[in-house]
């Protein structure tokens, strides 16, 4: 059935897409804009709204990530197995979505993300520099690791992916926030196509409206992809913080209304 949407509503979903691929661009999370904004269209299911919603992310993070390469020049090396890893781990995680109840992981992921901000206030030079922890092949087998768990966890359950990936490679593997911000454009790329794999023969994808708000997400990663290099780390680590407290602000109110 397709949707009846007038201007308005147009222009605060692309607007909310615009907004959502900025966020995503810095430092991650910009589905919290951008799904809740598809959520409140009438007439869409929910299926619907997360099968658009990655139509317009992918479109987002291959903007920045393109972006972030050209200015950053992230490692390859450790981003191709993470990717890798990330996408096969969003496959398995979407797979294992029906059998899992939500209801179960969202008190843990409340409870990690308080941690990850203690944590990261407590640390105010945490991520200021990269300082890798394992060089060679422990590098990468632990990239992959990383990538494998978030990548399932996108698949799952998904908001804050894109945070999670950040603050992984600058706590775990010793990047600063800035080249952590661009590896994690590539990975959540793969994450996004893992997810659309499932999606589009599905039929899920509202092509019309998805196409769109990916515009206005690429547009806004573009956006804040270059803001980011330009300021650096520590203007991603502000950034980072927001986000992280606005993540558990949303799944704290998910856990209290439950």
């Amino acid at each position: 059935m397709p949707l009846d949407l007038d201007a308005l509503s147009v222009a605060l979903l692309l607007l909310a897409a615009l907004s959502a691929g900025w966020v995503d661009a810095v430092v991650g999370g910009g589905g919290l804009i951008q799904l809740p904004a598809l959520l409140l269209v009438p007439g869409i299911t929910p299926v619907q709204a997360l099968a658009t919603n990655k139509l317009g992310s992918i479109m987002g993070t291959s903007v920045s990530a393109l972006t972030y390469y050209r200015r950053v020049g992230p490692d390859l090396r450790t981003a191709a197995p993470m990717a890798l890893a990330a996408l096969l781990g969003a496959v398995g995680g979407a797979a294992l979505a029906s059998r899992i109840p939500e209801d179960l992981f969202t008190p843990i992921v409340l409870v990690v993300l308080l941690a990850v901000a203690a944590w990261t206030i407590a640390r105010p030079r945490l991520g200021a520099q990269t300082d890798l922890r394992w060089s060679g092949r422990g590098h990468h087998l632990a990239a992959a690791a990383l990538g494998l768990g978030i990548g399932g966890y996108d698949g799952l359950l998904g908001p804050g992916t894109g945070t999670f990936l950040v603050i992984s490679l600058v706590s775990v593997l010793g990047y600063a926030f800035l080249p952590a911000s661009a590896l994690a454009k590539i990975v959540n790329f793969a994450t996004n196509l893992g997810a659309l794999l499932f999606f589009v023969p599905y039929g899920a994808v509202l092509w019309g409206l998805g196409v769109a708000m990916g515009v206005a997400n690429l547009t806004g990663g573009y956006i804040g992809a270059r803001m980011a290099v330009a300021r650096g780390s520590g203007f991603v680590r502000v950034v980072f913080l927001v986000v992280v407290l606005g993540l558990i602000a949303r799944l704290g109110w998910d856990v209290l209304a439950g």
